[in-house]
Parts: structure tokens; sequence; C-alpha cells
């Protein structure tokens, strides 16, 4: 229907179409799954002295792509290329994102070498969806030659996509390598900016997430010496994130190295960066697991002293912590007065507060009159 109003636009309502309006038509053909259609109106736009520019090729290509028709989309594109039209980086982009779609990563770098060999050069959306296809099929060979090529011809990779990279590089094991990768990425974009590194105006390269991807994996691996060194070199120019922070915390308490921990929640305070409650209960599981129950406590009265609220992860851990020291009563009163003040839910309570505190002296008597006040 808007195509007929379209081709009777001129004789019926005077109404003179441009390539504008023209785009517009194809966009919502496209939409509605009318490509045939569309390239109907691609092709009649020259007879009606209008000369369809590169939106109009490239949204007919998105039509074809958009429904996974590569072949439809490649034959258009060579018969405008016959015409003598010249695509632009986006064009080439759909149809690369149209072969990774369908997991055609040979014909997706075959367009590439195409655009490449036509003099255009590929950016960081054309880079991103081959890099994204890479890493969902596991194959980070590629994925990594692809980054190291990003950075050669200065584009921005950003965080997304160095994560993506060094992430599947740990899980494959070689975290080496991926600490090696992030060097590059690193002296390549070597300006710091706060805790975010740039290699020039607006770049989305955030080094802290990039950072605390590859601590979490060094920790997972043992290497809390190599994760602290990272941590210390990613510092010299910056005060590190909250999230830094709690990825190498969270590695030291696992590793058992709580006093290190410990050091390292002195000097995030000291720096300004304020704990949150994964950064209290990552300490609370790690003195806890290591039968200092008494210590869990003394965090938990910090951490609601600093009007952090536990959840019910916290009071888990803590309740696993005095069943493996023995439980000691003094503990266990400051236990069930933080429940009475931040309140439990009537599972947690039942299943595991009770059965610790229930036959301590003084504590049994208070159990169900805590719940019916104060379980929220």
């Amino acid at each position: 229907m808007a195509f007929l109003v379209f081709k009777n636009s001129s004789d019926r309502f005077r109404v003179l179409p441009n390539v504008v309006s023209c785009n517009i038509l194809l966009k919502a053909l496209c939409k509605g799954n009318e490509v045939e259609v569309a390239v109907r109106v691609l092709d009649e736009m020259p007879g009606m002295g209008l000369v369809p520019n590169v939106v109009s090729y490239t949204t007919v290509l998105g039509g074809y792509v958009w429904r996974g028709d590569m072949d439809g989309a490649m034959r258009v594109f060579r018969e405008v290329l016959d015409r003598g039209w010249n695509p632009d980086v986006t064009s080439y982009t759909v149809l690369v994102d149209g072969f990774c779609r369908l997991g055609k990563l040979v014909d997706a770098i075959r367009v590439m070498d195409i655009m490449e060999e036509n003099g255009v050069e590929p950016n960081e959306v054309t880079y991103g969806v081959m890099i994204q296809a890479y890493c969902k099929e596991k194959k980070s060979g590629e994925a990594v030659n692809l980054l190291e090529d990003m950075l050669e011809k200065d584009c921005d990779p950003g965080s997304v996509l160095c994560c993506m990279v060094v992430d599947l590089l740990c899980e494959e094991g070689n975290v080496e390598r991926a600490c090696e990768v992030w060097s590059k990425v690193s002296r390549k974009n070597s300006t710091l900016n706060g805790a975010v590194v740039v290699s020039r105006k607006n770049s989305t390269l955030n080094g802290a997430v990039v950072v605390s991807t590859l601590i979490h994996w060094l920790c997972k691996k043992g290497n809390v010496l190599e994760a602290r060194n990272l941590f210390d070199e990613f510092g010299k120019g910056s005060v590190a994130s909250l999230l830094t922070y709690n990825t190498l915390i969270a590695g030291l308490c696992e590793g058992g190295e709580l006093c290190e921990a410990a050091r390292l929640w002195d000097e995030m305070v000291e720096k300004g960066v304020a704990p949150n409650e994964f950064t209290y209960n990552m300490l609370i599981k790690g003195f806890c697991k290591v039968g200092n129950a008494k210590e869990g406590i003394r965090i938990l009265e910090e951490m609601l002293e600093n009007g952090c609220s536990p959840n019910k992860s916290t009071y888990l851990m803590l309740i696993d912590g005095l069943l493996l020291s023995g439980g000691m009563k003094r503990e266990i009163n400051k236990l069930v007065s933080s429940a009475m003040s931040t309140g439990v839910d009537a599972d947690l309570w039942n299943h595991f507060v009770k059965p610790v505190v229930g036959n301590v002296d003084g504590c049994a008597a208070e159990l169900d009159r805590i719940l019916l006040e104060n379980a929220v």
C-alpha cells in the first residue's frame, strides 16, 4: 500500500518524492520484511530522477541481513557495485555482521578483505562484530590477531572487547597470554586519566574493568602475588576502583591471605574508596573459613556502623563460621542482635539460625519473638 501511494504521489498528489522520502520508504519496507519490494523501489529511483545514496543501498542490504538471507544480500551488493556504487564502512559492516550471525566467519573475513581491497578501512564496529563472533566460537587466536590489528590501525577496542578476549584466553587457561594482550593494549593507550586509560579523546577503554578481570583469573589460578603486582602497577597513575579492590580482596581471602586482604582493606579506606556489601562479605567469608568467626562478627558490627546492610549470604557465612568454631555465646548474641535490627527471612531463621543458637542459654526464649517482630 505504501509503495502504491509512493508510485502515484507525483500524478495524484503533485508531491515529488526525494531521496530522503525514498529512504524512509525503503526502511519501512525492509522492517516489514518486504525486501523484494524495497529492491523494486531502488530500481525505480533513477527513473524518477533520483540517485540512490549509501543509505539507500545499506538499508536494503540490512533488510536481507535481518532475515538471514545472505545470498540475497550479496546478490544486491554485487549488482549495485556493477552500477558504480562505492559502499562505505557501514555497508560492509552490515554484511560482516550478517555472516557472523550465521556463524559464517570465513565469508565475513572475505568481506573484510574486499573492503580493504577497495580502500575502505574497517572501524571499531567492524572489528567488534568479528571479534565477538570469534569469541563466541572460542577462537581466541583469531580474536587476538584482530584485536592487535585494531591497535595497529589506532582503533579503540573499548573495555567490552578487551574483557571478552582476555576472559576467553583465561578460560582456556592461558592467563599469561591474556596479560600480554592487556600489556599491549595498555602500552598503546598509555595516558592515564583517572581510572580510564585513553589514547585519544573519547576513548571507551576502562582499564579498571580489564585489570579486574585479569586479577580475578590470576587469583583463581593461584597467582595471588602476580595479581597484587598487576594491581600495584595499575594503581600507580590513579586510585583503583571499588571493582578492582573487591576483586583482589576476594582473591586474597579465597587464597587464605587474610592479613594481606586486611591491609588492602585499610588502603582502600585511606584512599576514600568506600567498601560495599560485597567487600564486607568477602572478609567475613575469609575469616569464618579459617575458624575465626569472632573476627567475622566484628566485621559485621563495622558493616552495620557504616550503614551497609548485611544480606542472607552474610548470615549464612557467619552461621557456618560459628558452627566451625563450636559456637560462642557472646558472638551468637551479637548475631541475634544484628538479626533483630536488620531482619532476616523466615527460611534463613528456621533452617540456619535456629539450629545454631536455639540451644544456647539465654537465646532460645527469644527466637520466635524475634522472628515475629523483626523478620522481613
